[in-house]
């Protein structure tokens, strides 16, 4: 994923804002900004459900945004430990009441200016990065959706997952290790 630029970060942080205001438009554009990240992370940590998931969690976040104080990078992290939050909590339920059949996923990302084919490219590496991920340990793998998906630093990552920021980092550069070595080894394709 991209780093952010100085004017991407501040356009978000008033867009944040207006939308703590009750600007409908200004929430539209914060929830177009983190909601790729914010389901990719929930997708390694729930597979499949992570759209459910992230619904949940965008409920939870516009029934506290009125009282969220902060910046970008603040309330990037106050997301991902509410849908954490709610990974945790789907994970508990499915446990104890498992599925007997696998729904379609029938939800469809908004229209893009991009062209069609630079944007299935895209959602194609996504998805191998993202299925790479998840053959992580589960603290790599955290660590690294959340410090590259979501675009998180180390204290507010550790944050998010209860930790100190050195076991972040240091989970987050394993777990990139693990990945670079799989790369190299089968050449950026997926093992049969």
């Amino acid at each position: 994923m991209p780093r952010r630029s100085a004017t991407d970060e501040a356009a978000f942080a008033a867009a944040l804002a207006r939308a703590r205001e009750g600007d409908e438009a200004a929430f539209a554009t914060v929830y177009r900004t983190v909601n790729p990240r914010l389901v990719g992370y929930l997708y390694g940590l729930v597979g499949h459900d992570a759209d459910d998931v992230a619904a949940e969690t965008w409920h939870d976040v516009v029934r506290g945004l009125s009282g969220f104080r902060g910046d970008g990078p603040a309330f990037r992290a106050w997301a991902a430990t509410i849908a954490r939050n709610r990974a945790l909590d789907h994970l508990r339920r499915i446990k104890l009441r498992p599925r007997t059949t696998e729904l379609e996923d029938a939800a469809a990302d908004p229209p893009t200016e991009r062209d069609s084919e630079g944007l299935a490219l895209e959602n194609l590496s996504t998805a191998h990065a993202l299925s790479l991920i998840a053959k992580l340990p589960r603290d790599q793998a955290e660590a690294v959706l959340l410090r590259v998906m979501l675009g998180l630093n180390a204290p507010m990552a550790a944050q998010v997952l209860g930790k100190r920021p050195g076991a972040v980092r240091t989970a987050a550069h394993r777990g990139l290790k693990r990945l670079a070595e799989h790369m190299r080894r089968t050449g950026g394709t997926e093992e049969k």
